[in-house]
């Protein structure tokens, strides 16, 4: 049998740091990655055939679990059919009227490979469809690691301590002001010194790659309101957010509390791909006519709409639409965090603990912070010996105390109360 050291000497050896993303090398939490083998339901097994709980879920798309009998059959389908045909299919109008049916702020989408690659995508086409430079992201916020957006970014960058990317210039990074998430104040003063140069701001309404922090409606309907005010847009980055928070993704649950809320541009990937390579930018007709090959602003991919990935997304997005989904999937990880939350009680354990959906997460403080640099106050030494104990007992969370976690419609309650049961132990050591 090969061992997850072993595998990890190998890999160090040909892919950099051992990992092809920067957070599975374990660097934050220490020890020896993981390497999954297979997976099944709300389960994985690694190398060595130890098997855990997921609560990472390829960090969101396994809405369903993994392996879900009509996905898997839907993309088997695909597969026999053809990998890839550099043309046009009836699946991706199929995946694309699937998605505005949700969702309706948007008319129109583009299909893309990555959530980095549709966060890009959708800052040019601000750009292009205003005419202006300037953009606006929030201190803790990932939008995928275009060189514009590595300016304080959470994610990989926060797990290293990092608030800039090397290799991006400054020059490149110039026109991009980045504020305090949940301020109201800055936004404003933002908006008064550069109103006129905005084109865009971009939000993860709920900041996944801070551990889960939400935007306050107060704060999300202020900036309408100056975008509208100044003529700038607004993008809703639902890359995580999107169809995991809710049917209608994250944007409809402000909806409810903002009346006639809706973003300009939305962002989405993960859930609608599968866990498949495939993301999206979408909008009204209006704003997505500045595209290519319609207007000025050009994007292109030869894998963009691959028909397996788009068989993968299709399919799961059809079984998340089934009734009643999202209020078992709500109140499973419901019970998971409320039992999480009064282990941690029992022991003295400071916790708070936030959830939506089948996204979650939590903090060993006594208060749910609202911005980065409070986020970056949590007790790292603490988080860590809390993972291995939970990793030690088959429950794989996320290796890093900057990620959000997830939960599955494979996940029972047997899987919620061993978590529950795992975490209790663990606490008493703290």
């Amino acid at each position: 049998m090969t061992t997850n050291d072993q595998l990890f000497e190998r890999a160090r050896q040909v892919i950099p740091g051992g990992v092809n993303s920067p957070v599975r090398a374990f660097r934050a939490v220490g020890g020896t990655p993981r390497f999954i083998a297979r997976a099944q339901g709300a389960h994985m097994w690694d190398a060595e055939g130890t098997q855990y709980i997921d609560y990472i879920g390829s960090w969101g798309p396994m809405i369903l679990g993994h392996g879900h009998p009509a996905v898997l059959e839907a993309v088997q389908k695909a597969a026999v059919e053809g990998f890839s045909f550099g043309a046009p299919t009836e699946r991706e109008v199929e995946l694309a009227e699937e998605i505005i049916r949700h969702v309706p702020s948007i008319e129109q989408v583009r299909l893309v490979s990555s959530g980095t690659e549709a966060g890009m995508s959708a800052i040019r086409l601000a750009r292009g469809a205003t005419g202006r430079s300037k953009i606006i992201k929030f201190e803790g916020c990932y939008h995928g690691h275009a060189d514009a957006l590595l300016v304080k970014a959470g994610s990989g960058l926060a797990t290293f301590g990092h608030p800039t990317s090397a290799g991006v210039p400054a020059e490149v990074v110039q026109h991009t002001l980045v504020l305090e998430y949940n301020n109201v104040e800055q936004i404003e003063a933002a908006f008064k010194a550069h109103g006129p140069e905005i084109a865009c701001v971009m939000i993860e309404p709920i900041a996944g790659n801070m551990n889960f922090v939400r935007a306050q409606v107060p704060f999300v309907r202020r900036i309408r309101e100056l975008c509208d005010q100044h003529g700038a847009l607004f993008i809703f980055d639902e890359v995580m957010t999107g169809f995991r928070v809710a049917l209608g993704s994250a944007q409809s649950l402000y909806a409810q509390a903002i009346p006639g809320f809706q973003p300009d541009i939305s962002v989405f990937g993960k859930v609608i791909g599968g866990g498949m390579p495939l993301a999206a930018f979408a909008s009204s007709r209006r704003i997505m006519a500045h595209l290519a090959p319609l207007g000025g602003v050009y994007q292109a991919g030869t894998l963009s709409g691959n028909p397996v990935a788009t068989a993968c997304g299709l399919a799961t997005l059809r079984e998340i639409s089934r009734p009643g989904f999202f209020d078992a999937l709500g109140a499973r990880t419901r019970a998971l965090v409320e039992g999480l939350k009064g282990a941690a009680d029992a022991a003295g354990v400071p916790f708070c603990v936030d959830s939506q959906g089948g996204m979650f997460g939590f903090f060993l403080m006594p208060e749910l912070p609202q911005n980065y640099t409070t986020v970056m106050t949590t007790d790292q030494p603490r988080f860590n010996r809390f993972f291995h104990g939970m990793l030690e007992r088959g429950i794989y969370l996320a290796p890093a105390l900057y990620e959000a976690g997830f939960v599955s419609a494979a996940h029972t309650d047997a899987d919620i109360a061993a978590t529950v049961a795992a975490a209790a132990e663990v606490f008493r050591t703290l």
